[in-house]
């Protein structure tokens, strides 16, 4: 079966790398190089934390047990942890805290509520000054990935397998004809016949989907992730907090977001994004707040651009009805999802067949 993926983002690869798996033809088309769009200034929190529907729920476990087994096999890679995460919410909202326990709990999901006193036994290198009185939500199953290196070890074993990767090759074009995938046309002139084509291509699926009739309601908004240089601390963690989230990469540093900062991010007319220096400060001196001993953090880089969302906050994966051989891929939670919702779609493809724990992310919840 000859088949194309569209995207480079983590979601591409991952499906591609299944597909490869599952025996088919497989391409995989990016405008530019591996992870150089969201999933390369991604969080890449891996957790199903907070209050979300009961299939939003199971489709996330089974994403990190998909990741629990990649650890297993490779424990050695640096870019892949399970060290727990801690949340809080700003003071005064002691229900709201409450209430996402209870929800967790109730799901199976590990989930416990510790004060202040109780933080430095579970989570080394976390300020207590910055913890609230009503405490923090410890949830030890959860872990962090680091997006391009993930990219990068599945491409690997893809290409092992005999796919073909083309980068680069500015935006591709999904045709059809008579209602059916027909092949895939780059912007420099490449043209693929296939039998079926995946749509990962992250916040440009609503507008690619659009060119084919299909309507994706999109809450796509602009977002800011910055690392940090080199920075010896003891966090090993995730850490959500209402002024920054927090998380440890693979070369000893940190990487750090916040939604507050969304409203300070300007684009300029040539399409490009920028941020007031005092803002990327500002979040520095926050995350440093919550770290033990308040370390000094110098920025390293930082990256600016659409973080892909649709309107609902869940997942669009599957088949579409109107257009035969046609997958879309259109989600938040790329990081936590990459693995199994790489497999499902492949399994889609290759069977022809919807698989059950996509049935409530299907484009034709929309109409």
């Amino acid at each position: 079966m000859k088949v194309a993926v569209v995207g480079g983002g983590i979601i591409g690869v991952s499906t591609a790398h299944h597909l490869a798996r599952a025996g088919a033809d497989v391409v995989l088309v990016t405008e530019g190089e591996l992870t150089s769009n969201a999933s390369g200034r991604s969080l890449s929190w891996l957790n199903s934390a907070g209050v979300r529907s009961e299939p939003y729920h199971r489709l996330r476990m089974a994403g990190i047990d998909r990741y629990r087994t990649l650890s297993a096999r490779h424990s050695g890679v640096g870019w892949l942890r399970f060290d727990g995460g801690l949340a809080w919410q700003a003071n005064g909202q002691a229900e709201e805290l409450h209430r996402r326990h209870e929800h967790e709990v109730a799901h199976g999901y590990d989930s416990h509520v510790l004060a202040s006193d109780q933080i430095a036994a579970h989570v080394p290198g976390v300020n207590p000054a910055a913890i609230p009185s009503v405490g923090a939500i410890w949830n030890a199953g959860e872990g962090w990935v680091d997006l391009p290196s993930l990219a990068q070890f599945l491409a690997r074993d893809f290409l092992q397998r005999g796919g073909r990767l083309v980068t680069n090759a500015g935006r591709s074009e999904i045709l059809s004809e008579a209602g059916a995938v027909v092949g895939v046309r780059t912007e420099r002139g490449d043209l693929f016949a296939v039998e079926a084509a995946v749509l990962a291509t992250g916040a440009a699926v609503p507008a690619m989907a659009a060119e084919l009739g299909l309507t994706i309601p999109d809450a796509t908004p602009i977002s800011l992730l910055v690392t940090t240089k080199p920075v010896w601390l003891e966090l090993t963690a995730v850490l959500n907090t209402p002024r920054a989230s927090v998380r440890p990469t693979p070369g000893g540093a940190l990487a750090i977001d916040s939604d507050w900062t969304m409203a300070n991010i300007a684009r300029a007319t040539d399409g490009s994004y920028a941020v007031p220096p005092a803002i990327i400060e500002e979040l520095l001196v926050e995350a440093s707040g919550l770290l033990r001993g308040t370390p000094q953090l110098e920025v390293d880089w930082y990256g600016i651009g659409p973080k892909p969302i649709p309107v609902d906050g869940e997942p669009v994966l599957g088949q579409v009805d109107d257009v035969a051989g046609l997958y879309i891929a259109f989600t938040h939670s790329g990081a936590t999802l990459a693995l199994i919702a790489g497999e499902l779609l492949a399994y889609e493809v290759v069977r022809g067949a919807a698989h059950p724990m996509l049935a409530d992310f299907n484009v034709r919840r929309f109409g």
